[in-house]
């Protein structure tokens, strides 16, 4: 619990998203031909060596002409708005090996690579293979066509590139973390320091593969004067269906409902439509994200599908110990199970940049 007076926050980090969404320019970085080219080269390289993915480091494609730009895009995910959209990659001239290797280069340049589940994947799939609603049991959101809420995801930095779109739908939309404390704090200042307590999470849901039911972190957290903001009402609920896991209280649910009101209304998120190409840069303390419902195509080669990672990005953003998913979360060389489950990972861009389909 916060024992100090809380006060809103004034940065480029609280904002509107139908203040944003009349200058485009301001949040979309468009490639230049220079830029575009080195990338392409770089890639095609990466494809070639077939590089383990575990290991290969940034250094070793190294960056001339588009690394001043890559400089400012974590600026402005770290310390500004908390989000970029990068255009201009010609993903539909490329195979998925090639597009997943430009983008894993700049994923390498842009933090580290966490794990994004426990099979070992370091670069992961938004590609539905199931028409399963989010409310049942074992249904995934990366794999489902159902709309999704705010949330945030486990790492420091997430990150999307579209390969391919859908048929009709499925907008990624954006909303900042300190706007909607700004809001809770305006008009419910009794509610506000329950962002700071500790809540039970539904790990299991996330990934069933976890190997605990639940983790515990705050939703807000406050560190050398710079706001975090971790989020998911709907994995808070579904905690509490896990024996011994404490009751949320009355004050509690009105604070979760009260975070969803504001969250949803008008005026409050960003909506854009991925573009073949497009890379989303996003703090997971500065921005929640989610997705509106969508039609797939039939053929299952033309199927929305999006690339994901998950980066660290070590002292870039004060962040307090333990905050978030982050602490459970592993590194791309570390695993934590006694049997070795690297066999089941997919290690090499060749590999990766094929969805998994069970």
């Amino acid at each position: 619990m916060v024992t100090t007076a809380l006060t809103p926050v004034t940065t480029r980090a609280a904002w509107r998203g139908d203040t944003l969404s009349r200058n485009e320019s301001d949040w979309i970085y468009v490639l230049s031909p220079a830029e575009l080219a080195e990338l392409e080269d770089l890639g095609t390289q990466f494809v070639e060596n077939n590089p383990d993915l575990r290991t290969v480091q940034a250094s070793d494609y190294p960056l001339t002409t588009t690394q001043a730009s890559v400089t400012k895009w974590c600026e402005e995910v770290d310390r500004g708005r908390g989000f970029i959209l990068v255009r201009g990659l010609r993903t539909h001239l490329y195979s998925d090996a090639l597009s997943a290797a430009i983008y894993y280069i700049l994923g390498l340049h842009m933090g580290e690579p966490f794990r994004q589940n426990e099979m070992g994947d370091l670069i992961d799939h938004i590609y539905a293979t199931s028409d399963k609603k989010l409310e049942e049991p074992d249904a995934l959101s990366k794999s489902i066509r159902d709309k999704l809420p705010f949330h945030s995801d486990s790492s420091d930095v997430v990150s999307l590139m579209c390969l391919r779109p859908s048929k009709q739908g499925g907008a990624s939309c954006l909303v900042s973390g300190a706007e909607i404390y700004n809001e809770i704090l305006k008009r419910r200042p009794d509610l506000a320091p329950l962002l700071f307590e500790n809540f039970h999470w539904d790990w299991r849901r996330q990934d069933p593969e976890a190997p605990a039911d639940t983790y515990t972190s705050p939703i807000l957290d406050i560190k050398d004067g710079v706001m975090n903001m971790y989020a998911g009402s709907i994995y808070i609920k579904t905690a509490q269906e896990y024996p011994g896991i404490p009751p949320l209280s009355d004050a509690q649910l009105e604070l979760l409902d009260l975070f969803e009101d504001i969250t949803y209304e008008p005026g409050m998120a960003i909506e854009m439509d991925f573009r073949p190409g497009d890379i989303q840069w996003l703090s997971n303390y500065a921005a929640l994200h989610s997705r509106t419902e969508f039609t797939d195509f039939p053929e299952p080669q033309r199927r929305r599908h999006l690339l994901r990672l998950w980066l660290q990005r070590e002292g870039a953003r004060p962040v307090s110990e333990g905050f978030g998913k982050n602490a459970v979360v592993q590194k791309r060389g570390e695993h934590r199970q006694e049997e070795d489950l690297d066999n089941r990972g997919k290690f090499t861009v060749d590999l990766a940049a094929v969805p998994r389909m069970d």
